[in-house]
C-alpha cells in the first residue's frame, strides 16, 4: 500500500527514469498506440523500434506507447526525446520510415527532417487531454510522475466532503456528456442521502463521429479512476462502475490494467493511502445500444436488465443504480476533476465564459483538413475551430454547416460561424453541446440527406419503450425518405414540424426528446433545400439519387462499349461502334459507368 511519502518518491524517480522531465538521462521513443494509431499501422512500427533496442545495442534508449495526442490524421506518430534537445515528432511513420529513424536519428544522431512536423496546438488548452499522447497509459508510475493521485491524497488529508463538493461547485464544472448539468450540484444531492451509494462513469460513447471519451480512456485511464474515487469520498460511496462500450477493446484493456495497478498500489480498495477510506471500481461492458448513454438506461443495463430509461423523478442522485443514490458523469467530466482539486476552483472558473467554465473536447471530423481531437476554452468561436485549428474545409470547398451534439444536436449554418461555443448559445441555435462530436459539412452535403441520416440512426437505436419515440421518429424518417426519393409534397413539411414538437414534448428520455433536433434545425436554416427537393424536384447538392440522371455525351463517346459491359443492370443500350444511351428505367445510379468510361463521357446531372 502506497503512502504519501512513497507517492512523492515514485513521482521524482519516474520523472527522470521515464524521461518525462527536462532532466532525462536517456533517449525516449514514444509511439502513438491509441485506436487511431493502431488502425494506421503503429504496431509494426513499435515492434521495429523495440527490436532495434533489444538487438542493436542502442544504449540508454527506452520505448513507450502513448494514447492519442489529437492529430489523428497524422498517425502513426513517433516522438523522440533526446537529453538536452527539443522533442522531435515524426508523422505517418511506417516500417520503412522507422528503419531510417533508427539508422540515422538513433544510431547517428541525425534527424530525418523530411518525416518531421511541429504539431501546432495554438488556440487549445489541454486539461482533460493533459496526459494523452505523453504518458504510457499502461504504467501507473508515469501517471503518478505527472501529479497523478496527488489530488486524492490532498482530498483525503486536507478536505472534508462538504469542502470538496463546494470546490467543485465553485469551479463551475458542468457535465460534459450532453445536458451540461452542474457537477457539484449533482454531487451535493447525492451526499445528503444515506445508506449505500454508487459512483458511475458513462463511457458508452455512441454518437457517430465521436471518440473523445475513448481517447481519454486509451491515453489516461488513471485520471478517471482517481476522479471517481474523489467523488466517492465526496458523497460517501465505496463502489464505482465504469460502463464502457464493448466495441472499445483498447480502452477496456487499459482500464483493466489501470484498475489492477491501482488496487495493487492501494489506490483502490480498502484503506486508501493509509486512511479509512474505501473505494473500488468494476467495469461493465455495454453491447452498443445508443440508448444506454441515457443515465437511467445505463444503470438499468448495469443491473443486468434490458437497457431502457426510467421515468424521472426520482432522479439518480436520490434513487439510481440498484435503487440507491448514484452520481453519474461521463469520461471527460471525470478527467477534469483532479486538475480542479490541484489547481483550485478559481483557476478552472477563470477559463471559458461566465455561463460555461473550462474547456471542451471535440472530435473534429467530416470535410475538414485537420481531422482529430481538439480541446478549446469554452467561448471559442466556431470560426476559430474550423478555420484555424481545423485548417479549413478540405479540397478548397465552402463551409456549409456543422453538426454538433450528434444525433441529439443540430446543424449550425455558415452564417453562424462566429458564434461562441458554449452550452446556452448552441441551444439557442437549435443544437446542443452533446458529448463533443463536431461533423463539418461543405457545399457537397445535402442537408435533407443529413437530417435523414441522423434520424435513421435514432430510429434504429430507439429502445421502443415509449410511443412518441418508437412510432413518431419512424414516421418522421418515412417523410424524410419520401422527400429524398423525389416523392415529397408541400404538406410533408408541416407534418414533420408537428411530429417533431410532439415527440420532443412526449418522449420518455433524452434520446426521443432530442431526436427531432436535426430535422428542426435544418428546417430552420435550410428550408430552401427542402423546398428545392419538393417544389423544384432537384437536390441542390447532387446527393439524393432519385433526382439524378446519368447521360452519355455523344460527342465524347467513342462507342468502345466498356461502360455497357460494366453496367450491372444492362441499362446502357448500344452495341460496339454504335451510339450508346442510358435507359433511366433500368439505371440504378450506381456510378460504375462513370468510373469505367476512359473518356469521361458519362455525366451525372440534376433533374
Amino acid at each position: 500500500m502506497l503512502t504519501l511519502k512513497q507517492l512523492d518518491e515514485i513521482r521524482e524517480k519516474t520523472l527522470t527514469a521515464a524521461n518525462l522531465d527536462n532532466n532525462r538521462k536517456g533517449t525516449r521513443i514514444v509511439v502513438g498506440m491509441a485506436t487511431c494509431g493502431l488502425a494506421a499501422g503503429a504496431q509494426p512500427v513499435y515492434d521495429l523500434f523495440q527490436e532495434a533496442i533489444d538487438k542493436k545495442g542502442l544504449g540508454g534508449v527506452t520505448i513507450a506507447q502513448s494514447g492519442c495526442i489529437g492529430t489523428c490524421s497524422l498517425e502513426p506518430i513517433v516522438d523522440v526525446y533526446v537529453p538536452g534537445k527539443e522533442k522531435i515528432t515524426y508523422i505517418q511513420v511506417n516500417p520503412e520510415k522507422a528503419q531510417r529513424i533508427i539508422d540515422e536519428h538513433l544510431a547517428k544522431n541525425q534527424v530525418v527532417s523530411e518525416f518531421t512536423k511541429d504539431l501546432d496546438f495554438t488556440g487549445q488548452e489541454r486539461i482533460a487531454l493533459r496526459n494523452c499522447g505523453i504518458i504510457n497509459p499502461e504504467d501507473i508510475n508515469e501517471y503518478i510522475a505527472l501529479d497523478g493521485y496527488k489530488a486524492i491524497a490532498k482530498v483525503l488529508n486536507e478536505m472534508t466532503p462538504a469542502e470538496l463538493i463546494n470546490e467543485i461547485k465553485k469551479s463551475g464544472l458542468r457535465g460534459r456528456g450532453g445536458a451540461g448539468f452542474p457537477t457539484g450540484m449533482k454531487w451535493q444531492f447525492a451526499s445528503t442521502s444515506t445508506g449505500q451509494k454508487y459512483v458511475c462513469c458513462n463511457a458508452d460513447e455512441g454518437d457517430p463521429g465521436a471518440y473523445m471519451d475513448r481517447s481519454v480512456l486509451e491515453g489516461d485511464p488513471h485520471s478517471v479512476l482517481e476522479a471517481m474515487a474523489i467523488a466517492g469520498y465526496a458523497i460517501g460511496a465505496n463502489q464505482g462502475y465504469i460502463y464502457v462500450r464493448a466495441e472499445y477493446p483498447v480502452a477496456i484493456k487499459r482500464l483493466d490494467i489501470a484498475i489492477a495497478q491501482a488496487r495493487e498500489a492501494g489506490l483502490l480498495g480498502k484503506n486508501i493511502l493509509g486512511t479509512d477510506f474505501e473505494f473500488d471500481i468494476e467495469l461493465r461492458l455495454g453491447a452498443g445500444a445508443f440508448v444506454c448513454g441515457e443515465e437511467t438506461a445505463l444503470m438499468t443495463s448495469i443491473e443486468g436488465k434490458r437497457g431502457e430509461p426510467r421515468p424521472r423523478p426520482p432522479f439518480p442522485a436520490i434513487k439510481g443504480l440498484f435503487a440507491k443514490p448514484t452520481i453519474l458523469n461521463n469520461v471527460e467530466t471525470w478527467a477534469n476533476i483532479p486538475p480542479i482539486i490541484l489547481k483550485g476552483a478559481d483557476w478552472f472558473a477563470g477559463i471559458g465564459t461566465e455561463r460555461s467554465k473550462g474547456t471542451k473536447v471535440f472530435a473534429l471530423v467530416g470535410k475538414i483538413n485537420n481531422i482529430g481531437l481538439i480541446e478549446v476554452p469554452m467561448g471559442t468561436t466556431m470560426r476559430t475551430v474550423i478555420e484555424k485549428i481545423g485548417g479549413g474545409i478540405a479540397n478548397g470547398k465552402k463551409f456549409k454547416a456543422a453538426q454538433t451534439g450528434g444525433p441529439s444536436g443540430g446543424c449550425i449554418p455558415a452564417e453562424k460561424i462566429d458564434t461562441p461555443i458554449e452550452y446556452e448559445t448552441l441551444i439557442e441555435l437549435g443544437s446542443m453541446m452533446g458529448s463533443g462530436g463536431m461533423i463539418v459539412m461543405d457545399e457537397d452535403n445535402c442537408i435533407v440527406d443529413v437530417a435523414r441520416f441522423f434520424l435513421e440512426f435514432t430510429v434504429d437505436e430507439s429502445c421502443g419503450k415509449c410511443p412518441p419515440c418508437r412510432i413518431g421518429t419512424k414516421r418522421m424518417l418515412q417523410l424524410l425518405e419520401k422527400i429524398c426519393n423525389n416523392e415529397g409534397e408541400e404538406s410533408d413539411i408541416e407534418v414533420l414540424e408537428n411530429l417533431a414538437k410532439t415527440i420532443k414534448a412526449g418522449a420518455l428520455c433524452a434520446l426521443g426528446q432530442t431526436a427531432p433536433n436535426p430535422v428542426l434545425s435544418t428546417l430552420r436554416y435550410f428550408r430552401h433545400e427542402y423546398d428545392a427537393h419538393i417544389k423544384e424536384k432537384k437536390c441542390p447538392a447532387g446527393v439524393c439519387k432519385a433526382f439524378m440522371k446519368y447521360v452519355i455525351d455523344k460527342d465524347k463517346c467513342t462507342k468502345c462499349h466498356i461502360c455497357a459491359k460494366s453496367c450491372p443492370t444492362n441499362a446502357i443500350i448500344g452495341n460496339p461502334k454504335e451510339t450508346h444511351y442510358i435507359d433511366p428505367e433500368l439505371c440504378i445510379k450506381c456510378g460504375l459507368c462513370i468510373t469505367k468510361c476512359p473518356k469521361k463521357a458519362i455525366e451525372k446531372t440534376n433533374n
